[in-house]
């Protein structure tokens, strides 16, 4: 009699565990969904950082571009200004002359 209460107070020890344990491995699951979650919302930010990092060098690219041709264009109105002054003080210089 001794020995089936023995038994009987260790199965119920043991079942009790059981119960908590699989508490725990519950818990454990719904943690690690919500990890496997959190990785797969990291990649799609990670893909779409990699896309916008692409997006804004495109846009400096541009940007360069775009200030580097009002900076040709000043060039250029620069250099045709010199070029008709000159032909100008040489085209007086050589009517001066008489040429």
């Amino acid at each position: 009699m001794q020995m089936d209460f023995e038994h009987e107070r260790r199965i119920t020890e043991v079942e009790g565990r059981s119960k908590s344990n699989a508490h725990r491995i519950d818990d454990l699951e719904k943690r690690q969904d919500n990890l496997d979650e959190l990785v797969g919302t990291v990649k799609v930010l990670a893909v779409r950082e990699e896309a916008v990092e692409t997006d804004v060098k495109e846009i400096k690219n541009d940007v360069k571009s775009l200030t580097s041709k009002s900076g040709k264009r000043w060039d250029n109105l620069v250099d045709k200004i010199i070029l008709v002054a000159v032909s100008a003080l040489v085209g007086f210089i050589l009517a001066q002359i008489g040429l």
